[in-house]
């Protein structure tokens, strides 16, 4: 069956972003990013924007969910899926190809495998009887319902906590009869690198991240406003760098510690597309940087 969606995905800097930029370009699309942090305006070089890769021969690629939002604004799942299908209708009706591009498993999955994500409004009724738990209870509660959870700071923090168990609820209780989703056919592909040789990428790309103003960037945000807690919530690049201007880390300790945290995170990415295969996703995995391969499958598919 022809496709109609075609999405790019694997770890941190398996080099997604470069190959379906040129599938863009080939192919007349746009690229839609699934990445929870590139949302955000003038976090740039921390969540690799890249976006010298999306100019391909003189022309620049037009980017949805890149830059949309201000660092101390929230966004989640429900919001990513909305816009979504938002986007997606509308290329379609353009008749442009949407290409899917990004590493946050959970945004992929929640497109791919049509999460019913009711906008749950805050309740108060339920605030009241969760009011006199404490938060093992709630944390209980929360994980007796099967939640997907994407960020571990839900269940450890009580406000976070009690939200989640508020859109839980909402959605175990909506129809998903009443649900109405896009018709997507998608052709899924995954860049896949072996572990060594990602380590290395992952190693150079900090490096040259780092030269080209990384730490300054996380400096200038916390002048304009964005506090060290918010920093660090965005984990990773955001997280370590503001811990060593914190001056709680040496820069040697901040460096080493997050090319670890990096790779462990690209790990669980892949992870969590392998969890995403045994629920019956079906990903064919591309050797990175065969971007021939790719453009062929890529045709193959639309045809």
């Amino acid at each position: 069956m022809k496709k109609n969606l075609i999405v790019i995905l694997g770890p941190t800097a398996s080099g997604k972003t470069a190959m379906a930029a040129r599938l863009a370009a080939e192919f007349g699309g746009e690229i839609i990013s699934a990445d929870s942090r590139q949302v955000y305006r003038g976090m740039d070089i921390g969540t690799g924007k890249d976006l010298e890769e999306f100019r391909i021969d003189g022309r620049v690629i037009p980017c949805h969910l890149i830059d949309i939002l201000d660092p101390d604004q929230e966004f989640n799942v429900f919001e990513f899926q909305k816009r979504f299908y938002e986007i997606f209708s509308a290329l379609r009706e353009k008749k442009v190809l949407p290409l899917l591009v990004g590493g946050t498993g959970l945004y992929l999955e929640s497109v791919l495998t049509r999460y019913v994500l009711p906008e749950a409004e805050p309740d108060e009724r339920i605030r009241e009887e969760l009011a006199g738990l404490t938060m093992g209870e709630l944390q209980e509660m929360l994980l007796a319902m099967k939640p997907q959870l994407h960020n571990q700071t839900d269940l450890h923090d009580r406000e976070r906590l009690v939200r989640k168990i508020e859109i839980e609820k909402a959605r175990q209780n909506s129809s998903k009869s009443q649900t109405r989703f896009p018709q997507i056919q998608a052709g899924i592909f995954g860049i896949f690198w072996e572990r060594a040789e990602l380590r290395k990428r992952i190693s150079a790309r900090l490096h040259i991240r780092l030269a080209e103003g990384m730490i300054e960037e996380v400096s200038r945000l916390h002048d304009e406003g964005v506090s060290w807690e918010r920093l660090e919530s965005f984990g990773l690049e955001y997280r370590f760098i503001a811990r060593y201007l914190q001056k709680t880390m040496t820069r040697d300790e901040m460096a080493a510690g997050l090319q670890t945290a990096i790779g462990q995170f690209a790990k669980r990415q892949m992870t969590w597309f392998r969890r995403m295969e045994k629920k019956g996703v079906a990903i064919e995995w591309i050797p990175g940087g065969d971007y021939p391969a790719l453009a062929s499958r890529v045709m193959k598919m639309l045809s």
